[in-house]
């Protein structure tokens, strides 16, 4: 397995993977690890972001950057990094990721988040942020096994097929 960055040729399939990715969210006693609805395909407008995040210089609003780790069988997870939406917070990133079910707990969450982290640095970005549900509770060890913090959490933020769900805020310091 390898990792790389995700080019604009890549796009489509990675839109396919995504659709694949989150038939698992909250699937067969699996956690939700987005804050959707169980069997919720990829938003329209989260294609849009990711599309046009791609574009913009590394700087710019929106920017946002991708890598995905892949096998002979395609593409096995991926992270992105990308801007958050306020002006004064731009020595900051905001993480998203994940593993394909195939290889979970597997490495392949900590070999991304290494890559990620790695570019933020080279970036001279100071801080890296993410949102996880607190009941994503493989997902949260991974974060705090890589050093992350966990800077607050929002309890019953979310409903989500008639049930409450916390939101948990972590930070790494670069």
């Amino acid at each position: 397995m390898h990792i790389r960055s995700l080019s604009s040729t890549d796009l489509d399939t990675f839109f396919s993977y995504l659709n694949d990715h989150l038939l698992d969210n909250g699937r067969d006693g699996a956690p939700l690890f987005q804050p959707m609805p169980r069997g919720q395909g990829f938003p329209p407008e989260k294609v849009a972001a990711f599309r046009s995040g791609a574009q913009a210089a590394f700087g710019q609003p929106g920017w946002r950057r991708v890598w995905i780790a892949e096998s002979e069988r395609g593409i096995m997870g991926h992270i992105d990094l990308r801007s958050r939406p306020e002006p004064a917070a731009a020595h900051r990133a905001l993480l998203g990721m994940g593993v394909h079910r195939d290889v979970r707990r597997g490495g392949v969450g900590m070999a991304l988040l290494d890559t990620a982290i790695a570019w933020a640095r080279e970036q001279r970005l100071e801080w890296i942020d993410l949102e996880v549900l607190s009941a994503n509770a493989p997902a949260v060890g991974l974060y705090l096994k890589r050093g992350f913090l966990k800077t607050g959490e929002i309890p019953d933020l979310f409903r989500i097929d008639g049930e409450g769900y916390a939101y948990s805020y972590m930070s790494f310091s670069l």
